[in-house]
């Protein structure tokens, strides 16, 4: 059961009132209760925070400049991964598996296919879909020109077709070329499938686009010319020419055997499976096979000297991973080279290929060829054994983004791993085939596997508090050390841009997200932009004491804004309190159990002090709550008692016997406290209030659903409220229930200090009594919600809805800052929004269409709600935040993942699922300045980065430049900017020879359609090649030689240049007006853009210079 305290007359909300003030109003009549102000329009449920790989990742994408990883899932979402804890997530519209995904190289654009062809352009620096072209047949074959935005697509009919993303248009845009399906048959002199199906389609490196290889599914391919509309070559199955096999069995001695043999391929149709290019310049292509066999194919010797593909017959090489009949079929291959300048050497990465039944390994075989393809060498074998079962893999090349190459391998169910190309070379040279190979995990940003997150608390810290500046202090130097180290691993991947670079002098910390785990420990977060921060990792146990069943399971989580003290709960009655920001001099810790308790002084170092340990109730901490500004804190225990500690003197001020009749669990707890702004100092938050103008109520719930109300200076018991078990309706008792409090333990015994109360507190106490009868209760059962008054508890409720589904969490939010309805989670993963205080049904959605998350048990325990309808959610290695209201900027801002603590008194509690277990979620917050808003999500596209790479290409488009020099000019120039990372390494070199301007004016025109340059230029040449006469005849070409002027009349004039009358005249006058203007203008234009972009380029040479002046000459 939930129930939530709220102020009736919300203008009272905002702040404590000053006497004399008048009375508040009357509790509302039962049969008359206000309509909530909530409306649909005010409700958008979307995804604002996502960690962690989804459990449905298949297929992988690589940035090589940005040094981004895109990775698509069964399910229709794409994760984006960066570096410095940058994430994102998209999500299409339709739950359907990507069969392609590839990014447009360093322009901010990821481009996918779903099972049902259609595709989609992303744009990733607003993370939504910017244009969809629904494709009318299968797409069986897709691939990206790499740093152009075109793109090739293959049909099952044989068809390939070229597409361009047009970033100013924002649109998909089909152009006029494509390559027809007869042509290959038609070169190759020999009929084909009535449908030949296109399996891969790859652009051929070093060609700069003119020639793209088309693979079909019978194992036929042809090289085209997109420049001439011919086929250069054509390969198949009957004109292998089989120079060597090799079997590079894992179980045998790798076995080299020349071979002339052609005749085992001229009567069969070998099914090609998977094909990549074997060499940087596209001399060698590698072929896998469905029945197991790959086929390394030297297309460097074939050349077309004239219009017809050459069919020559080159040298092939047969690879097998085993000698056995039945074999898989190779489903992926990829190509790694040894270096820019050793192409004749590298790794070969196989999936499959293997015998039928055996274990399932990414397989990388090292081959050598530096003598010829026919001499081909496999010279080490390894075996990759893997974590999960295999999805994707994605080479990262040191000539890329990154000074460390690897590969990165995703297997289900969404693990990744890194293996550093040394490691694996290493391997490969102790010859042993199935070396176990170290590999880096992915880092999760947010641990919740191993171990186990358990429970989670949003934490709160106010700007104006006592403690936040020492405590952003000491974050920022945390932070510091952690991103210095950061750098400094291993781990590959540096996209993305945060979305604050913050000073740290200024830095103020606002939020944290708390998280417990099954081991004992305790992390805490820096969650106030959104790329949280790793800050805290308590461990179970203090240094120093040795203290039994510690490192119990932690069990509840609480932590208090005002005094930033954190309370730890565990599954053996533990409880430790750590304040977060200590003084140097206070190194005390008092050890408190049932006999007594003991002082100790601890140097426990920098960070967070552990203050007191309770350990007096050998049973599970279900439920913990701060109160009277962190000055007391209610502990429920799983027996059913409840305790009071008094945390400024560590004692324990009364332990109620247990609640339930039965010995039902306690399962949820909340205070309500009318304590605010009575101390005299508000800063001195270690001062206590006197018991005649404190009144805390302690509201506790068992697991057969009954409340008990328990005075919470006393311990004594109050109102005693019983929910059936059939939850359908409440029955309510004005008996007392039979609780008492418990004697406490010895070292208890100790009053609370005396308080220091101004002369208005007798007044202010008067008041606040009167306003305790202007609260709701709102009771949210697993079948019902009730609306009770505060005062009258026991009482029939103001409101009553039953629910349709069992219910299990609820949470309740505001808008503009005041309470305006409640979110409802039932078991279904179903979410409904219903408006206060009239409980009506404003909104619905599910976790499905929000995340594609289905509801598990146990879901909701670390479920952590804010003020303004936001919720963190954890399932299994997902770590998500989502809001459900509508907020001006889209949330962009962190704003809107956790919302400004205002005065506010609530109460909640909650029951939820058939056994009507609880969990309570309760608030009490104090009115603390405003917060500072973020910028913006991180960005998951680097501008500044490409415009430097654009930049430094058009500086020197057709300079040959070498590895070392490209990677130093690119290095120097990223260096000097701000917010971009410095690890970035691009290979200026491929990318300079990639320009793929000329494709625009191919690519705008069908096939066999242009115009033939040879053919031009003879036609020039006969035109010119007149030999007759002499050189003035020529020139003159019959004219007379007479030099004298011919007199023409003027009748001839009129009739040669008058060719039409008046009107017509001044209309293509006019005509000719308008085409200048409109040049004129375009001229305009041009001149404004190109004055644009020197201001930028200045703005960008400024700011080199600014960061360049302190550097010296050896750093540059």
């Amino acid at each position: 059961m939930f129930a939530k305290l709220f102020q009736k007359n919300t203008a009272q909300q905002q702040q404590p009132p000053s006497p004399p003030q008048p009375p508040p109003p009357p509790p509302p009549a039962k049969d008359n209760v206000s309509k909530g102000g909530l409306t649909l329009k005010d409700i958008n449920p979307r995804i604002a925070l996502h960690y962690g790989i989804p459990s449905t990742a298949s297929i992988l994408a690589f940035d090589h400049i940005q040094s981004l990883l895109a990775i698509g899932t069964l399910d229709g979402r794409i994760k984006v991964i960066g570096g410095n804890n940058i994430e994102g997530l998209l999500v299409s519209p339709k739950q359907l598996p990507f069969k392609y995904l590839e990014f447009l190289q360093n322009q901010g654009f990821l481009v996918s296919v779903s099972s049902e062809n259609e595709i989609q352009v992303w744009d990733l620096e607003q993370r939504r879909i910017a244009s969809t072209l629904q494709w009318e047949s299968n797409i069986t074959a897709f691939s990206v020109i790499f740093a152009s935005s075109y793109m090739y697509v293959g049909d099952e009919h044989g068809m390939v077709y070229v597409l361009k993303y047009d970033a100013e248009e924002v649109k998909l845009v089909p152009m006029p070329y494509h390559v027809p399906a007869d042509l290959a048959e038609d070169a190759f002199g020999m009929s084909s499938p009535k449908n030949r199906s296109v399996v891969g389609v790859l652009p051929q490196p070093s060609s700069q686009g003119i020639k793209v290889l088309i693979a079909y599914e019978d194992g036929l391919m042809i090289l085209w010319d997109v420049s001439e509309d011919k086929v250069v070559l054509v390969k198949g199955n009957k004109d292998i020419d089989l120079k060597c096999e090799i079997t590079a069995d894992s179980h045998k001695e790798i076995g080299h055997k020349l071979s002339d043999d052609r005749s085992d391929y001229e009567s069969l149709v070998k099914e090609i499976a998977a094909l990549c290019w074997a060499s940087t310049d596209g001399s060698v292509l590698a072929v896998g096979y469905v029945d197991g066999d790959i086929l390394l194919w030297n297309l460097s010797s074939t050349t077309a000297t004239n219009k017809h593909a050459a069919k020559s017959s080159n040298n092939v090489v047969k690879l097998q991973l085993s000698t056995g009949d039945r074999r898989l079929p190779v489903i992926v291959l990829h190509w790694s080279s040894h270096g820019p300048h050793n192409e004749c050497c590298g790794h070969l990465f196989i999936y499959g290929g293997d015998a039928i039944g055996s274990e399932e390994v990414l397989t990388i075989l090292s081959l050598d060829w530096s003598s010829g393809i026919e001499s081909l060498k496999c010279v080490g074998r390894v075996d990759l054994a893997l974590n999960g079962s295999f999805a994707d893999m994605a080479l990262l090349h040191t000539s890329g983004m990154m000074g460390t190459s690897g590969t990165l391998v995703l297997t289900n169910p969404g693990q990744l791993d890194f293996y550093n190309d040394t490691g694996l070379s290493s391997s490969m040279a102790l010859q042993e085939k199935r070396n176990h190979v170290s590999s880096m995990q992915y880092p999760m940003v947010i641990s919740t596997i191993e171990p186990q997150l358990i429970a989670a608390k949003l934490g709160l810290v106010f700007r104006d508090g006592k403690f936040s500046k020492a405590l952003s202090e000491a974050i920022s130097a945390r932070k510091a050390q952690a991103t210095y180290s950061y750098g400094n691993t291993n781990w590959p991947l540096t996209g993305g841009v945060p979305s604050q670079l913050h000073d740290a002098e200024k830095y103020q910390v606002e939020r944290l997200y708390i998280a417990g785990y099954q081991d004992g420990t305790v992390r805490i977060w820096d969650a106030t932009y959104p790329t949280f921060a790793l800050i805290y990792v308590l461990g179970p146990e203090v240094k120093g004491i040795d203290v039994a069943n510690a490192n119990a399971s932690v069990s509840a989580l609480e932590f208090c804004s005002s005094t930033l003290s954190l309370a730890i709960g565990n599954e053996r009655g533990m409880v430790r309190l750590y304040k977060l920001v200590c003084s140097a001099d206070d190194m005390s810790l008092k050890f408190v159990t049932e006999t007594g308790k003991e002082v100790y002084t601890l140097d426990q170092g920098d960070g967070p002090q552990c203050t007191a340990l309770f350990s007096f109730l050998s049973s599970p901490i279900n439920a913990m709550q701060f109160a009277n500004s962190g000055t007391r804190l209610a502990v429920g225990f799983h027996c059913a008692r409840v305790a009071m500690l008094d945390t400024s003197t560590s004692t324990v001020l009364f332990l109620t016997d247990s609640l339930s009749g039965s010995s039902l669990p306690l399962k949820s707890l909340a205070v309500f406290s009318n304590s605010f702004d009575l101390i005299n100092n508000s800063e001195d938050t270690e001062s206590t209030i006197v018991e005649d103008h404190v009144r805390l109520k302690v509201f506790a719930m068992t697991k057969d659903a009954c409340i008990v109300v328990i005075d919470g200076n006393t311990g004594k018991g109050g109102s005693y409220i019983s929910e059936m078990s059939s939850g359908k309706h409440l029955s309510v008792s004005s008996q007392k229930s039979d609780t008492k409090s418990e004697s406490a333990p010895a070292v208890s015994c100790s009053k609370s200090s005396p308080l220091k109360v101004d002369h208005e507190a007798s007044a202010k106490a008067a008041l606040f009594r009167q306003r305790e009868e202007n609260f709701l209760l709102l009771f949210c059962c697993e079948k019902a919600l009730l609306l009770h008054s505060l005062n009258e508890v026991d009482s029939d409720p103001i409101q009553k809805v039953n629910l349709m589904k069992p219910c299990c969490w609820s949470a309740p939010f505001k808008k503009d800052d005041k309470e305006c309805g409640i979110i409802l989670l039932y078991q279904t993963g179903e979410i409904e929004i219903r408006s206060l205080p009239d409980l009506e049904v404003v909104g619905e959605s599910s976790l499905m269409s929000i995340l594609r998350w289905n509801f598990k048990t146990n879901m909701e325990k670390t479920i952590c709600p804010s003020e303004n309808a936001q919720i963190i959610l954890v399932n299994g290695c997902e770590f998500a935040a989502i809001s459900l209201l509508t907020c001006e900027n889209d949330f962009r801002s962190l704003s809107l993942l956790f919302s400004t603590p205002l005065f506010v008194d609530v109460l909640f509690l909650f029951t939820y699922d058939l056994e009507l277990r609880l969990q309570r979620q309760f608030t009490i917050l104090q009115k603390s300045g405003n917060f500072r808003i973020p910028e913006s999500l991180p960005c998951l596209h680097d501008n500044l980065l490409a415009a430097a790479a654009d930049a430094t290409i058009s500086l020197s488009p057709n300079q040959k430049i070498t590895q070392g020099a490209s990677s130093g000019i690119l290095d120097g120039l990223i260096k000097g900017f701000p917010g971009s990372n410095a690890e970035h390494h691009v290979d200026l070199l491929e990318v300079c020879k990639n320009d793929y301007a000329h494709l625009e004016s191919i690519f705008s025109s069908p096939p066999f359609s242009k115009p033939s340059i040879d053919l031009a230029y003879e036609q020039k040449v006969v035109e010119l090649s007149i030999d007759k006469g002499t050189e003035r005849e020529r020139l003159f070409e019959g004219a007379s030689t007479d030099s004298q002027p011919k007199l023409r009349t003027a009748d001839e004039i009129k009739a040669k240049y008058r060719k039409e009358d008046a009107s017509a005249a001044a209309a293509q006058a006019k005509d000719k007006l308008i085409q200048r203007q409109e040049k004129l203008e375009r001229l305009s234009e041009r001149t404004a853009e190109l004055q644009s972009g020197a201001e930028n380029f200045a703005s960008m040479a400024h700011e080199l210079a600014k960061q360049m002046e302190k550097r010296k000459w050896w750093n540059i």
